[in-house]
C-alpha cells in the first residue's frame, strides 16, 4: 500500500510539473509590483550608505527565510539621523512597543515547495539574481519572476542546478 500512495505522489507530482510548466509566465516581469508599505524604506539609499543585504536580513537556523530587520537594528541609527521625519517617528513607535514593522512580502515561495535561501547562498547566488537590482531602488517591487514554476526552472538551467521535480516537491 504505501509504494502505491508513494507513486501517487509522485505521479501527482509530475502532473504538477507538467501543468506549471504549460502555464505562461515571465522569467522576467515588464510590470512592476509594489506593494504599500507600513513605512517608506529606500533601499537605494541605504545600499549607498554601506548596507549589505545580510546586514538587514538575516538567515537564521534552518536557513530557508532571510529575515527582515529588527526594528531595534533600525534604530541604531535612527535615534539620531532624520529623527525628525514622520515615518522615522513612527519606526521609533514600533521599536518602544518591541514589535516588528508589519512588511509587506514582495515575493512568497508557494505551498507545497520546498525552498532554503541558504542553499541557494552557498551555490553562489546574488540576492540580485532572484529579487532583482533592489539596491537600485527606492521603492522595492517585483521584477523578477522566483514564485513560479516556470521563473525557478528557467534560472535552473540558466545556472546548470537540477530542475527534477523532486528536487523541490518531494522528500524536503
Amino acid at each position: 500500500m504505501a509504494s502505491l500512495d508513494r507513486r501517487a505522489v509522485v505521479v501527482a507530482a509530475v502532473a504538477a510539473c507538467v501543468i506549471a510548466a504549460l502555464v505562461p509566465s515571465f522569467a522576467q516581469t515588464n510590470s512592476s509590483t509594489a506593494p504599500e508599505q507600513p513605512l517608506p524604506y529606500s533601499h537605494k539609499l541605504h545600499v549607498a550608505l554601506g548596507l549589505r543585504c545580510q546586514q538587514c536580513h538575516p538567515n537564521p537556523d534552518p536557513g530557508e527565510s532571510m529575515t527582515f530587520p529588527a526594528t531595534s537594528f533600525c534604530m541604531t541609527c535612527h535615534m539620531a539621523v532624520a529623527k525628525e521625519k514622520p515615518a522615522i517617528q513612527k519606526l521609533s513607535a514600533v521599536a518602544v512597543a518591541k514589535k516588528a514593522v508589519p512588511w509587506v512580502r514582495i515575493n512568497a515561495v508557494p505551498a507545497g515547495i520546498y525552498w532554503s535561501h541558504r542553499s541557494h547562498l552557498l551555490a553562489g547566488a546574488k540576492c540580485t539574481v532572484c529579487h532583482g537590482e533592489v539596491g537600485q531602488m527606492d521603492v522595492v517591487a517585483k521584477t523578477v519572476d522566483v514564485t513560479t514554476m516556470k521563473g525557478c526552472i528557467a534560472c535552473h538551467k540558466q545556472f546548470r542546478a537540477s530542475t527534477g521535480c523532486e528536487f523541490c516537491h518531494e522528500g524536503k
